[in-house]
Parts: C-alpha cells; sequence; structure tokens
C-alpha cells in the first residue's frame, strides 16, 4: 500500500486524492492552517489528518500536490524542506519553466519528480477527467489510479511535458471560446446574430453548444470585472 500526502484538498485535489484512496492508496492531508472548508471537504472524502506538514511527509512515499498555482513552488520548497526522498508530484497549472523548476527544487533535496497536468473538472465520474504525467516515475505514478475514475497517463520520461500539454490545451480551449464570443459580437452588432447561429446549426454542428458554453463561462468573470 503507497502512502499519499495530498497537498492541499481543494475543490479538484480532493478528488484526485480519492481516487488514489479508492484505489488502495493511504491517504494523508495537513489539517494545521487549513480552512474549515478544507477540513470539511477532506472529512467527506474519507482523506486521514496528519496534523501538519512534517508528520504528513515524512510518513509517505508520494507528495501530491495540487493547490492554486501561485503557491505551487511555496508548497514544493515547504516539501523540500523535509528532505523528502519519495517520489514529489507537482499537479498543478503552471508553466513548463516552472514545473522544471520545482523539480529542482525537490531532486536537490533527495526527492523523484513528477510533472502532472490535469485536464478536466473535479472527479465525480469516469470519463471527465484526465491526469497528464511526465517524469522518470510517471507511469508508477499513473498506477496509483489505476483502478479509480481517475484517467491517469504517462506520457514519456521528459519532466515539464504534461505541463505543456495543459497549457497548450488551455491555449486551444480559452482561445478559441474567445474567437467564439468575439465573432457573435460582431454578428450581433451587424445585426445577423441569429442567422450565424442558424448557419451554424447547418454547417457547424456543435458550434452553438460550445458558444453557448463560452458565454456561460465568461458572464461571471465579467460581472466581477464590472463590479471592480
Amino acid at each position: 500500500m503507497k502512502t499519499i500526502a495530498l497537498l492541499h484538498p481543494g475543490n479538484m485535489g480532493t478528488t484526485i486524492g480519492a481516487c488514489a484512496a479508492t484505489s488502495g492508496a493511504r491517504v494523508l492531508w495537513a489539517s494545521a492552517q487549513r480552512s474549515a472548508a478544507s477540513r470539511k471537504r477532506a472529512e467527506q472524502a474519507g482523506l486521514i489528518d496528519a496534523g501538519d506538514l512534517t508528520a504528513a511527509v515524512r510518513q509517505s512515499d508520494i507528495v501530491l500536490s495540487v493547490c492554486p498555482p501561485e503557491f505551487a513552488t511555496e508548497v514544493a520548497v515547504s516539501v523540500a524542506a523535509q528532505h523528502f526522498e519519495g517520489i514529489y508530484v507537482d499537479a498543478n497549472a503552471v508553466s513548463r519553466a516552472t514545473a522544471e523548476e520545482i523539480g529542482k527544487i525537490v531532486t536537490k533535496a533527495g526527492a523523484a519528480f513528477v510533472d502532472g497536468g490535469i485536464i478536466g473538472s473535479p472527479v465525480k465520474k469516469a470519463g471527465t477527467t484526465r491526469m497528464y504525467l511526465s517524469g522518470e516515475k510517471a507511469a508508477e505514478i499513473a498506477q496509483v489510479f489505476s483502478a479509480s475514475m481517475l484517467d491517469a497517463r504517462s506520457i514519456g520520461a521528459i519532466a515539464g511535458a504534461a505541463s505543456a500539454l495543459k497549457v497548450v490545451y488551455a491555449a486551444w480551449t480559452k482561445g478559441t471560446d474567445t474567437l467564439i464570443l468575439a465573432i457573435r459580437a460582431l454578428a450581433t452588432h451587424e445585426g445577423v446574430d441569429n442567422p450565424l447561429l442558424e448557419e451554424w446549426k447547418i454547417s457547424q454542428p456543435g458550434l452553438e453548444n460550445k458558444c453557448l458554453r463560452a458565454a456561460a463561462v465568461a458572464a461571471p468573470k465579467c460581472g466581477a470585472t464590472s463590479a471592480k
């Protein structure tokens, strides 16, 4: 049985940890200085509270970092300070350069490094979420999730590739959403929005639904920007 320290159980990380537990791993987390919301998520997912970071890391074969990207390097530094010598998995939405820098931090302290990139939503059912992994131990980490709803895939031994894939994929999804919304705005300005949607139904089936999803995602963000 592998023991994994999950740092820190947010909406996505909690479901990733639960998937590891489903596959037979013992999943720890550190409640020290974490919020009541984090505690509730961890308890609902059946994660084991090790108390603090030091205790969690010392008991673990694997450290899995799934946190807001702006804290990814800070988490790696804190784990490296514990002289962790297991496998450190950074599965955060960071650039390839940041992933490689995190790899240097943890390997200098004695750990093996696996870079991860998560594509999809928090894991609620099979087929919705993939975690791409790169690094010499990537296949070993993929195996940790083999009996779960998470589709974990090793894409090679070069750390940084998984983060690069995540960035490239995000460029496609966000870039096309932005283009579609810009086209709709132009069509509205020219008074041809409804005919455009009708044409899309004929020649670009599925594009209308993508447009609606893009608008739904953009609307709250536009509202927040306006409020500021």
